[in-house]
Parts: C-alpha cells; structure tokens; sequence
C-alpha cells in the first residue's frame, strides 16, 4: 500500500506540474519517513555516494564535446561527405540528412546536439533545393531523436547508473534499433521524394568531400571502437572524443580558436549545472529504495494483477508514450527507471533491453506535444510556428511507433549486438 501510496504522490505533483527537483526530493522524504528511520540528513548522505561514481564524469564530457562540434565545421564536413554519396538517390538530400544524423549522433550522445548541428546546414540547404517545409522539418527532427539511441547516448548513461546495468551492453543494444530507425526514416525520406530529380554520382566531389570529411568520420570509429576493444571505458572515450574534437576543430579545421572553449565550458556548465543537483537527489532515492526493497514490493503487488508479460509490456509502452509527451528523457528515466526496471525484470525483461523500449518509447516523445524537446527547440531555431512542427512530426511518429513495436516483438534487434544471437 505504501508503494501505491508513493506512486500517487509522484503521479500528482506531475499533474501540478512540479519541478522535477522537487518531485524527487519529495519522493526521497516520503521514502525515508515511510520506510526509513526518518532522519532526514541521510539524504544528503545518500546524495554523495550517490554521485561518487568515475561514470557521472562522462556526461559533462559528452556535452562539452557536443558543443565544439556545434561550433566547429565537423557536421557540415559529413554533410557535404554523404551529400556527395547519396546523390544518384531520390530525395538525396533528405537522405543524407537522415544519414548525417545517425552519424553525428555517435559523436554527440544526444538529440539537441544533433538536430541543431545538423539542422542548421540542412534546413536552408533542403529548402533551397525545393524540398516540401513540413516534410523538412520532419525529417530535421526525428533524424535529430537517433541522438538518443545510437551510442554514445546521454539517456542510457543515465539509465545505467539508476538501474546499475552496463553501459558497454546498453550501448551495444543502442545500434540494433538505431540502424533500424536510421533505415526506415531513409526508405520513407526515398518514398516521399521519388519523383524529385536525381544527379549522376560525381566521384570527384565525392573524394575531395571524403579527404574535407575523413576526420570526423575517424572520431566515432576511434571512440566507440575503443571501448568495445576494451582500451577504454566510457567515461575515458567521452575524454577522447573531447579531446579529439578540439584538436581537430582548432588545429586541423581551424574553425576555433583556444579562447572559444570558455564560452563552450560556459554553456555546458549551465546545462550540468540544472542536471547535476536532479541526478543526486535520483540516486539517492535509488540507493534507499533499494536498501527498503521498495521494487520487490510493487513486483509483488503487480503479479497480484497481472499475470502476462505481454499485457504488462503493453501497459509500460502506454504509460512510457504518456509520460514522454510531458517529461523530458532525462527527467523520466530518474523518475521511473528505478521502479519499473525491476518490475520488468520479473516478468522476464533483462534490464538491458527493457533500457533500450523505454528509451525507444522516450525518443518519441521528442515530437510529440506539449514538452516535446525537438519542436520546442525547432520552433526556435527555424522560427516556424508550433502547429506547424507538430504536423510535420506526424509521419514520423508513426514509423518511430512501427519501429518500437518491431523491438518489442523480436528483442534480438538489440541483443543480438550484446549476446550474438537471434
């Protein structure tokens, strides 16, 4: 009952629309007065070793990195690169928008960083050459989601450390499903522009564009390909990439100079700055969840309910939609991942690819209304209007949707990178 309890507290400060902050330190007091011994300071204790994990590192890391490569000319180098090999396509162009995303996001580890960087190239570029707004726009925003799929990914760094599940196997599911989505949003960008003009590959522009490109396309190679050889951990190759990124943007490309990483450590320290204070007091809750067997509880009273793991699967991708068209990514994996990862573990979902549905169902909620994180920031950074963005959205929701039941009927999309098997 307490477990209930604690659930309809979370559940209506979401209504009042709270702060996240606040909902979890709610949660966190309910937690300790309830099942704890009702000393309060243990929070701030909890919040410490909480946050005394080498892994948290990376996540600073990957946004510094996300941010030279903004500034620099690595996304308009791959642009150009795949441009160059995509243009005997129909809708070439989209084509290598979508391609240019996938490729970007296994630098950046998220979707801001992605649609942005991406998008700022290929927004006018696509409506110059005569492509359709909506299906832009469209193309501009889901292509942007891949950020939080193919790994590196922000969002299953954060998954890993609420549910202690490797980061390694989430990033190795990340690419199943990421290849997947990067293929279909590519068939239908191919569907819609079939009868648009095609240009005769050209192998001189395709090699001078590779010797432009060949850097940026080395930086994922190097990364991931280090951590899965084993030569570094994931916290080492966000450092890697870091590094990487700034030698290349300002002594290679030339497009920084040493006194730009200021206002690059500025802005990322805004942004750690809001997330930070959030995971700590996530992790602590975690920690004493934990310590209280918080999750073998509700286990227990949801198999009272719910016998099939199906029916139990339908009801958390609902929920996931639901909570993904009003909470950031972030902001519901602390909130959720902790409860619902063990729950799914007892009906048979290893915690690894139930990371990989949540953050699936999450990603969608990047274009979806009213806190979908991509339409927001587009309607900025575009300056289109909010209904606009929205409709462009549609299409693609429902091949994202068609993709994560895909997932769901045959895991092995994503494990077969983890355990290689069908």
């Amino acid at each position: 009952m307490n477990a209930v309890l604690l659930l309809g507290l979370i559940a209506a400060l979401l209504f009042l629309r709270q702060p996240l902050l606040i909902i979890l330190m709610s949660a966190a007091v309910f937690v300790h007065l309830v099942w704890g011994r009702g000393q309060l300071d243990y929070i701030v204790e909890d919040m410490w070793i909480g946050l005394d994990k080498e892994l948290i590192l990376s996540i600073p890391l990957f946004i510094l990195c996300g941010n030279v490569m903004t500034r620099g000319s690595i996304a308009q180098r791959l642009i150009d690169m795949l441009a160059a090999i995509t243009r005997p396509l129909p809708g070439g162009m989209a084509v290598a928008c979508v391609l240019a995303c996938a490729v970007f996001a296994a630098i950046s580890g998220s979707s801001i960083v992605t649609m942005l960087a991406i998008g700022s190239v290929m927004f006018p570029a696509m409506r110059q050459a005569g492509y359709d707004l909506k299906f832009t726009l469209g193309a501009i925003m889901s292509g942007g989601t891949l950020g939080i799929i193919i790994p590196p990914s922000i969002p299953m760094i954060i998954y890993g450390l609420v549910t202690e599940t490797s980061i390694v196997d989430l990033f190795a599911a990340g690419f199943g499903p990421g290849i997947l989505l990067t293929v279909v949003l590519s068939v239908y960008a191919i569907w819609v522009n079939r009868r648009r003009p095609t240009e005769a590959f050209d192998l001189d522009e395709f090699v001078r564009s590779f010797r432009r490109g060949i850097w940026a396309v080395l930086m994922p190679v190097i990364m991931l390909g280090g951590i899965y050889t084993g030569w570094f951990t994931a916290t080492e190759a966000a450092a890697v990439a870091l590094a990487y990124a700034m030698v290349i943007e300002i002594f290679v490309h030339k497009e920084l100079k040493l006194g730009d990483f200021y206002n690059i450590v500025l802005e990322a320290s805004k942004l750690g700055g809001s997330l930070f204070p959030v995971l700590a007091v996530a992790l602590s809750l975690n920690i004493i969840l934990i310590e209280h067997r918080i999750p073998q509880g509700m286990v227990a009273f949801m198999q009272g309910y719910i016998d099939s793991p199906l029916v139990f699967m339908l009801l958390v991708n609902v929920l996931l939609l639901i909570v993904g068209c009003l909470m950031t990514t972030g902001e519901a994996i602390l909130v959720l991942a902790p409860l619902l990862a063990p729950v799914a573990a007892a009906y048979g979902y290893d915690k690894v690819i139930f990371g990989l549905i949540m953050i699936l169902n999450l990603e969608i909620g990047y274009l979806t209304p009213p806190v979908g994180l991509n339409l927001i920031v587009a309607m900025s950074a575009f300056k289109q209007p909010f209904g606009l963005l929205c409709r462009a959205a549609v299409p693609f929701i429902f091949l994202m949707l068609g993709c994560l039941a895909l997932v769901v009927w045959q895991p092995w999309i994503a494990m077969y990178f983890v355990t290689g098997k069908f």
